[in-house]
């Protein structure tokens, strides 16, 4: 990870004792955007309480809400992992201590940023302990390297708009370019996690590592037609530009019931309708709230019948991210 070599200013007598954290899930990809696009929800999220202690270095004093899946080794946690790294960049290893607890109140492996919203979290709230010395982007290198620790490939999709709140862009990656876009009001999430594994690693390794040129540039004109769509709030435009012809195709055969969920969503009056992330949640992007509802009810009413359990959130776009809850 390559940082840029900068003096912070940390007035240690102004370090606070604790602080909670909350960051948000996000939609990554946001259909035909895979790996460049995505968007921060109201919920769910995870939450991180970070505690001030005398006894230099970053230690795990709880995990709840995970189900005994993640590691309580601070080297080996993307929370704990992350927030070492940034005191080690600001030279501060071996002089602050802190201990950390992490709240999950989103299921893990679900496609919605479970690794990303705790990330953030730690390092929102390490941050503000410290009194704020990074701007939002100077930390956005240190998500993405926990990404890269939670899942062996360092992308943005998730961890920017969890940071940076809205609907974001990843221009590229060397250097690293985040570039907000706007949020047109009556933009609403309906999301549905059917309780199917599916590991974002092997949801990856599907992914066909060369297109066809038409498929391709199908695929640039709907990413800029969503982003011409969300800067003139043409929600017409946003319908119909919101198709994956690259990855939901290969991805879809993972998600049991695909395709009926995507009838019963567009049926329902969605905008569009695709994958979160790799899955297996399912993202139902409407105009309004109360398509989202009957969208995502209608969907689990579905899922029932067919045995599989599911929980479901609406949402708007969340436009702050991370936000201090005390």
């Amino acid at each position: 990870m390559e940082l840029e070599k900068k003096q912070y200013q940390i007035d240690f007598s102004k370090i606070r004792d604790r602080v909670r954290v909350f960051a948000p899930a996000t939609v990554a990809n946001m259909i035909c955007g895979f790996d460049i696009l995505g968007f921060a929800v109201d919920e769910p999220g995870d939450e991180v309480a970070m505690y001030r202690v005398a006894e230099p270095g970053v230690r795990i004093r709880s995990i709840a809400g995970d189900d005994g899946r993640l590691p309580l080794d601070a080297d080996k946690n993307t929370v704990s992992a992350c927030v070492k790294m940034l005191l080690a960049h600001l030279g501060l290893e071996n002089e602050l201590g802190v201990e950390i607890e992490l709240t999950k109140h989103m299921p893990i492996g679900s496609g919605l940023g479970s690794s990303s919203a705790s990330t953030v979290a730690g390092l929102f709230a390490i941050n503000n302990l410290l009194g704020d010395p990074l701007s939002k982007a100077e930390l956005m290198p240190f998500c993405v390297e926990g990404e890269r620790i939670a899942c062996g490939h360092g992308h943005a999709d998730n961890v920017a708009p969890a940071l940076m709140g809205g609907i974001t862009l990843i221009r590229g990656y060397s250097p690293l370019d985040v570039i907000d876009l706007p949020v047109p009001n009556e933009l609403y999430a309906g999301i549905v996690f059917p309780q199917v594994d599916v590991p974002t690693r092997d949801a990856r390794q599907l992914i066909k590592q060369k297109v066809l040129l038409k498929d391709a540039v199908t695929q640039w004109g709907n990413i800029a037609g969503l982003i011409a769509g969300l800067y003139e709030s043409d929600y017409k435009l946003i319908s119909r530009s919101m198709q994956d012809v690259l990855i939901e195709p290969t991805r879809a055969i993972l998600i049991p019931e695909f395709y009926e969920m995507k009838r019963i969503a567009l049926s329902a009056g969605a905008l569009s309708f695709g994958i979160s992330g790799s899955g297996p949640s399912v993202v139902a992007i409407t105009r309004g709230r109360d398509v989202a509802e009957r969208a995502t009810a209608e969907i689990q009413q579905h899922l029932t019948g067919c045995d599989i359990d599911s929980l479901k959130y609406v949402s708007a776009v969340n436009i702050g991210g991370p936000k201090v809850l005390g």
